[in-house]
């Protein structure tokens, strides 16, 4: 009985031995099992490192690795983690913010999978109707479709009417078994993939391409009625419903199930392949089914056909309570939600009997996304569009609809972009994962959300390789439980206990110039009139869906950024009038986008700083000797690289049907530089070695030559010394690339009368970081620029000068300007989801 207790204990618990993956020193450490496990640290600690990189990795790898070799071999193989041991783990389960690519024909509905059981919903319960006279479309009997062949030929004077049975549209096969079967029931031709050709010969189709045929069942005068009776009902027979009558001007499709008998119009198979637009059977012919044409190479338009709609005019003609699929994917989570519940109380008992699965499934999606604060987006919204926080919430309602148990999911930071009113849901949401029986790790700094969790990991003490320790890993309450004045020996702890604190400004800046925004009416902004202040620090808040965004990108930078270009008061866009223009010099936008999209691009690079780097080499003896110029120290050129990789360090092998892999270059070893240039080398450390240096190292190195320390400094100040120069810009988080930018900025000669718009900046910053952060941010103000943010830290929102709250609400119920003003004056707006909140931060 006692060993069965302690291999239960054994089994309850996941236990890391000898972790070392990145900056990790050997760690070990045992985490409970069914629990919700906040891994927190300073960026750069080594947080993602064990989550990600070790547990995860393991889990997954150890997954793949108990199925069959036949799966492997689709799944690909794992590299194992550098750690020794790990013992109690689960089939993992990751949930990152990874974006979801630029396919323009992923949305919302798509990755939710909630359009694949609309698409089955309509096909089963809408009700069709014509395109052409708006008409409701009835079944059609072979008689009605008889009396239609009748009359068309006989208006047309017609001799004879061809009768065929497409009993194969669109699908791959060779159907030589199924053309023999024909040819022995007495059917001597068919007409394949537009030829009619003869059944005696052999007909021989490629299985890989898609097919039509349609078997020519008569050619019969349509004046003797009882044959093309008979001919009509063996073609719906063959082809379960549907036939091709060939008439003088052209061939008609008519249906034993929907075909109007006012104008003729006949639908295909009403099957849920007619409302995908991924589908040549659903898509707008048009378009192509991406909503958009092409017309002059870059610009794209909408398309005249389907209006955006990406759907063919059959598919937009069948309709559940008056509305189309493209109607109920435009609405928002939040309406499409209301309107599915409202449905199943107006359905027929016929329909509702029908619609009962597809209906359930729907209503439970849209439910799960609601609960992650997700209300406010639409379905039909690109996949490409969504932000990396919004990307990571939509897979957590997908995993929630999927209700596993007894699994590992990680998570990194959740809460991006959701405003504190929304974090209980997702809070909720998270407690529910661990209900229903799953390990849960989240890598977070949010701190409502490191106080709701069980257990508390915290890794430092500090960034690089100054962190790769675990500092605190203990049950969340015994943390915030601990009484003492003295320091906890975790940075996290003492910022929660209130041992450590991000102060209050001193005194809040006053007004003096601003710019005016007059009529600001561009997605859910609702004629907005709002002022912006210069030489401040300002802030945009509102909950998910409030226009943040809108006013940031479409208002403030599509035509402030006019200014660059010295075009004052000319054409401006989704805004009446901007006053005030004539105080800024520059607008420079810093968002989360990837500083480069492949490996060859990295923070030495992009900053800058490569280039004095590579000139310090070649001022060195040992360069000098060969006749080395700078650019023999570029992996971007040819003369100093390694020619085997291209100066990339690694080679891509292709796999054919298996993934493609990178395989390090057996020449230079994933060193990027042939022999020659590496012999140059300084304190012992060649050109390959220095991409290897951390921020932090490298600044140590070169100290000394300003040209070079400068621009190191500055990636220092913004909180990244613990990034190596070059690390693939690929391998970088949208927070992480944003402080590269502000760095680049901040490098660049002095500047006054700037305007920097940033976007939630506190993405993946622990507390010490906001506070340096914070610091930068002032700095480029007290020289004389602005400063104005999308942000929902409340640490930082709190030491603003001023605050644009908007909302109520997102979507439809957002675009209004809540509150304005000094945090102190946002914080007494009654009606501002902002002000409550931030009123405990005030204190």
């Amino acid at each position: 009985m006692k060993e069965n207790k302690e291999e239960k204990n054994k089994e309850e618990k996941i236990k890391i031995k000898g972790a070392r993956v990145h900056n990790l020193k050997n760690i070990s450490l045992e985490i409970p099992k069914n629990k919700l496990i906040v891994f927190t640290g300073v960026s750069g600690s080594g947080k993602s490192s064990l989550a990600f990189d070790t547990i995860f990795v393991e889990g997954q790898r150890r997954y793949i690795e108990s199925l069959s070799p036949y799966a492997r071999m689709f799944l690909g193989q794992a590299d194992r983690p550098d750690v020794d041991d790990i013992e109690g783990l689960s089939p993992a389960i990751a949930i990152n913010q990874k974006a979801h690519g630029k396919n323009p024909r992923s949305t919302v509905a798509t990755l939710t999978e909630i359009y694949d059981y609309l698409r089955v919903l309509y096909a089963r319960a809408g009700k069709v109707y014509c395109p052409l006279c708006g008409d409701l479309i009835e079944k059609l009997s072979a008689e009605e479709i008889t009396d239609f062949i009748v009359k068309r030929a006989l208006k047309e004077r017609a001799g004879f009417v061809t009768i065929f049975s497409p009993i194969v549209r669109g699908r791959k096969g060779e159907y030589y078994q199924e053309l023999y079967d024909f040819l022995g029931k007495g059917y001597e031709k068919a007409r394949i993939d537009g030829k009619v050709r003869s059944l005696h010969q052999r007909v021989s189709l490629d299985r890989n391409k898609k097919h039509d045929i349609d078997i020519l069942v008569d050619k019969v005068d349509p004046r003797d009625r009882s044959r093309l009776a008979e001919a009509v009902e063996h073609a719906l027979d063959y082809s379960k419903g549907l036939i091709t009558a060939s008439f003088l001007s052209e061939d008609k499709l008519f249906s034993s199930k929907w075909s109007c008998p006012k104008d003729e119009f006949s639908f295909p198979e009403i099957e849920p392949r007619l409302f995908s637009f991924n589908s040549p059977y659903g898509a707008c012919p048009s378009c192509d089914g991406l909503g958009q044409k092409d017309f002059f190479g870059e610009n794209e338009e909408i398309c005249p056909e389907c209006e955006g709609k990406r759907l063919k005019k059959e598919a937009l003609s069948v309709k559940i309570l008056g509305k189309n699929i493209w109607d109920v994917s435009s609405m928002d989570i939040k309406t499409a939600f209301e309107f599915f519940v409202g449905a199943e109380e107006k359905l027929s008992k016929k329909e509702k009997e029908i619609s009962k699965e597809p209906l359930r499934e729907i209503i439970s999606r849209l439910s799960f996304l609601i609960e992650v604060g997700l209300e406010y987006i639409t379905l039909n919204r690109k996949a490409s569009t969504l932000s990396g926080g919004e990307a990571q919430r939509i897979r957590l309602a997908s995993q929630i609809g999927s209700k596993l148990s007894g699994a590992l999911y990680v998570l990194d930071e959740p809460t991006i972009g959701l405003h504190e009113r929304d974090n209980d849901r997702l809070i909720k949401t998270l407690k529910e994962l661990r209900r229903a029986g799953n390990t849960v790790i989240v890598v977070e700094h949010d701190e409502k959300t490191i106080r709701e969790s069980d257990h508390f990991v915290d890794l430092g003490p500090g960034p690089g390789k100054l962190g790769g320790e675990v500092v605190a890993n203990e049950e969340t309450w015994r943390i915030l439980d601990i009484k003492d004045k003295a320091g906890t020996g975790s940075l996290t702890a003492d910022y929660l206990l209130g041992k450590k604190k991000i102060e209050l400004p001193e005194r809040r800046k006053k007004i003096h110039e601003k710019i005016r925004i007059i009529g600001g009416s561009a997605n859910n902004l609702k004629n907005l009139n709002v002022d912006i202040p210069l030489k401040k620090f300002v802030c945009v808040t509102g909950v998910s869906g409030s226009g943040k965004s809108t006013l940031l990108y479409d208002i403030l930078h599509k035509n402030l950024g006019r200014v660059n270009y010295r075009q004052r008061n000319e054409g401006f866009k989704n805004v009446s009038r901007i006053l005030g223009l004539e105080y800024l010099s520059r607008v420079i936008e810093i968002d989360q986008s990837p500083i480069g999209r492949t490996p060859r691009s990295n923070p030495a690079t992009y900053t800058g700083v490569w280039s004095p780097i590579r000139d310090f080499f070649a001022s060195l003896d040992g360069a000098k000797e060969r006749g080395y110029k700078s650019g023999r120290f570029s992996f971007n050129r040819p003369g100093g690289r390694c020619e085997a990789c291209g100066g990339v360090g690694f080679n891509l092998v292709e796999m054919h049907f298996l993934p493609t892999i990178q395989v390090k270059c057996d020449i230079c070893h994933g060193k990027r530089f042939n022999k020659e240039t590496l012999g140059v080398k300084h304190e012992g450390k060649n050109i390959s070695d220095i991409l290897e240096l951390t921020v932090d190292e490298a600044y140590e190195m070169f100290r000394d030559i300003y040209v070079i320390s400068d621009k190191l400094k500055v990636l220092k100040d913004v909180g990244l010394g613990y990034i190596r120069l070059g690390q693939p810009s690929t391998t970088l988080s949208g927070g992480e690339a944003q402080r590269i930018k502000l760095a680049k900025e901040l490098a660049k000669p002095f500047m006054r009368n700037a305007l920097y718009l940033l976007d939630e900046p506190s993405t993946g910053l622990h507390y010490e970081d906001i506070k340096m952060l914070i610091g930068v941010l002032q700095a480029i103000i007290d020289k004389g620029n602005t400063v104005v943010v999308i942000e929902h830290n409340m640490h930082i929102v709190k030491t603003a000068d001023y605050i644009i709250d908007l909302g109520p609400e997102g979507g439809d119920k957002g675009g209004k300007l809540v509150a304005k003003g000094t945090p102190e004056e946002v914080a007494g707006v009654k009606e501002s989801h902002t002000g409550r909140y931030l009123k405990e931060y005030l204190k």
